[in-house]
């Protein structure tokens, strides 16, 4: 029997296929680069997989405040937050929860092998330069945990005569932030070096009736620095450098103690890029990325906890050009390590992965196959697969259809914290399937995917714990378990028209992300979900209105706390008064809409911010 939401995804294929006006078949659209698709530069309009580029000059124009305020105006992507800016947030991708995805800053992987998550709270916007989304399983180019898709943070670049660009800036909550950054670049070497200071009293991050409620302000304070250096030997030879460190300090509310967390982020990487011969492209990178957290709670010795997780990486790529087409040939090990007060985390383990795509163009045709083997010392092997297809009717118009197989690894919390984890759980798997149709002249865009994502051995808190108590390990309150089955199911559609000075952008999701087993809803993810924004260039001033909208979510597996939907309303505007010199003012929830992300966490009123700028483009 077809599916409600399979049908809506042929009606708005349909739909939009009829949209594309035949006086356009010969229109070029305006194409982009995209990188993480591929794991190499590909065009945007040679991309099966469904993708989302957010540029420069649109993360500046935006004043949004943090990474999560930015990826909440994207479609497929819905964010919770346990309290302001610097707490600790979770970025759903079509559903998947925030462990089901990868996120990468410069090709570095960042997610803590304690929790299985990034640490988004403590990645500052202001050094990022470009963010790549990209939908759907790829864990046949990316291993582990790529089931929802990869996000992909990229930092400044140097280009160009040396330039300096800073700003400073304050608002509602006593929030101040300052950043500055230098770069540029020759044919033979480029740099860019920024720092930034981010700090804010914050509001009260738990509501009344939260069982730690205290009316006090939780506030954080960031700081960070972020560069990278490139030197090309000669034509087709470069090696670079990148680094990106960030410590924030956010307070939380506890009954008793001034309790608050501390985080130290620090990616760095080195990598060699040559081309050996005409068609033969080979990179080799080192990274090691770690996430040093701790909580303080109390007085004495037992009063806080510190985990520190370090996971080396050591990649090495080879793409050859066969015609028009591409086989890249991949070899991956990575060594993840824990570290920290709670004794029974602290183990090592590592994966050794090899991968294999190719990727075909036949004139209007597209195709890619890809194969990836994953051997884990602790959870044993795992082969993942996909193949996807592309049509092009024009210019224009194109559709793809893909499948692809994908797998979570458990997180060391789920194997082996005191009384929840344990070492017999086993990876959660995916398989999914996805169409899509889009439409992009240059000045109008259109996009319709229909996905359907089904999970198996869903980890889950499950209680009463169906293993055995021992002397050693008591489940008094539940453990993680693969106890489930798991369905994320949904519609994205998306819409852009330029109409002269005026950007009208819209997208809205139809989804219906369950625990199969239960029949429940998944936790803290909207049935629909939806942005509208509405941008205006005069030329010296740009304005912007969004409108952000959500329906009901539930806070718990069992769909019994609910949290009302919400509907947001934020304004912004750039004006740039003299050469190099702008100013920035973002009001957000211009209605002051009370309304939640996580039950018994407060998100902010009304609020205000406004920065002087220098150097920004």
């Amino acid at each position: 029997m077809t599916s409600p939401l399979a049908s809506q995804a042929a009606l708005a294929s349909l739909a939009l296929a009829i949209a594309a006006p035949a006086a356009h078949a010969q229109a070029t659209a305006i194409d982009s680069i995209i990188v993480t698709a591929t794991r190499t530069p590909t065009l945007a309009s040679e991309v099966i997989s469904d993708t989302v580029t957010i540029t420069a000059e649109q993360i500046a124009n935006s004043g949004a405040g943090s990474i999560t305020e930015l990826l909440q105006r994207q479609r497929g992507l819905e964010v919770s937050r346990t309290g302001g800016p610097g707490t600790t947030s979770n970025v759903f991708i079509r559903g998947a929860n925030g462990n089901q995805s990868v996120v990468l800053v410069d090709g570095v992987r960042i997610a803590s092998a304690s929790t299985g998550s990034a640490s988004w709270n403590g990645i500052p916007l202001s050094a990022i330069d470009r963010i790549e989304i990209v939908y759907g399983p790829l864990s046949t180019l990316y291993g582990a945990d790529a089931i929802g898709g990869v996000i992909q943070l990229f930092t400044k670049q140097g280009k160009g005569a040396p330039s300096v660009t800073a700003s400073v800036g304050g608002g509602s909550d006593r929030t101040f932030a300052a950043d500055a950054a230098v770069s540029g670049g020759t044919d033979q070497l480029s740099y860019s070096f920024s720092v930034s200071k981010e700090r804010s009293d914050g509001f009260s991050a738990t509501r009344s009736g939260s069982f730690s409620f205290d009316p006090d302000d939780d506030g954080y304070d960031r700081k960070s620095a972020a560069g990278q250096v490139v030197y090309r030997l000669s034509p087709g030879h470069e090696l670079g450098a990148m680094f990106l460190y960030t410590d924030t300090e956010s307070d939380y509310d506890s009954n008793d103690f001034a309790a608050y967390n501390t985080q130290k982020l620090s990616n760095v990487g080195v990598y060699a890029r040559n081309q050996i011969l005409p068609f033969w492209t080979m990179l080799v990178q080192a990274s090691q990325a770690r996430d040093k957290s701790g909580s303080f709670y109390g007085a004495g010795p037992f009063g806080f906890s510190q985990i520190d997780t370090t996971t080396s990486t050591l990649t090495w790529q080879n793409d050859f050009r066969i015609g028009a087409d591409n086989l890249q040939v991949l070899y991956e090990h990575r060594k993840e390590e824990v570290d920290g007060s709670t004794t029974a985390l602290n183990r090592k383990r590592h994966t050794n992965a090899i991968a294999a795509s190719y990727s075909v163009k036949r004139g209007a045709h597209l195709a890619n196959i890809g194969v990836r083997h994953d051997d884990n010392s602790e959870y044993g092997s795992k082969t993942t697969g996909s193949v996807g297809y592309g049509y092009r009717f024009n210019s224009a118009l194109r559709a793809e259809a893909s499948f692809g197989t994908s797998f979570r690894a458990p997180s060391y919390n789920e194997l082996y914290y005191p009384s929840y984890g344990n070492p017999a759980n086993r990876p959660e798997k995916g398989r999914n399937a996805e169409g899509g149709i889009h439409y992009d002249d240059g000045t109008t865009q259109l996009g319709a995917v229909y996905y359907h994502n089904k999970l198996s051995d869903l980890l889950l808190s499950t209680s009463p714990c169906p293993f055995p108590n021992t002397p050693e390990v008591t489940y008094s309150f539940g453990c993680a378990y693969n106890v489930n089955k798991a369905l994320l199911e949904g519609l994205s559609l998306s819409a852009e028209r330029k109409m002269g000075n005026l950007l009208l952008t819209a997208n809205a999701d139809f989804q219906d992300p369950k625990d199969e087993t239960t029949g429940k809803r998944l936790q803290r993810r909207a049935k629909r979900h939806a942005n509208f924004i509405a941008e205006y260039d005069l030329g010296a001033v740009k304005t912007g209105a969004e409108l952000q909208l959500s329906s009901d979510r539930f806070d718990d597996a069992g769909n019994r706390n609910r949290l009302a939907g919400y509907g947001l309303v934020n304004l912004y505007a750039t004006y740039r008064f003299s050469g190099d010199w702008s100013a920035l003012v973002r009001w957000n929830n211009v209605g002051d809409r009370n309304y939640e992300l996580a039950r018994y966490y407060q998100t902010g009123g009304s609020n205000v911010f406004a920065a002087l700028r220098y150097g920004f483009k």
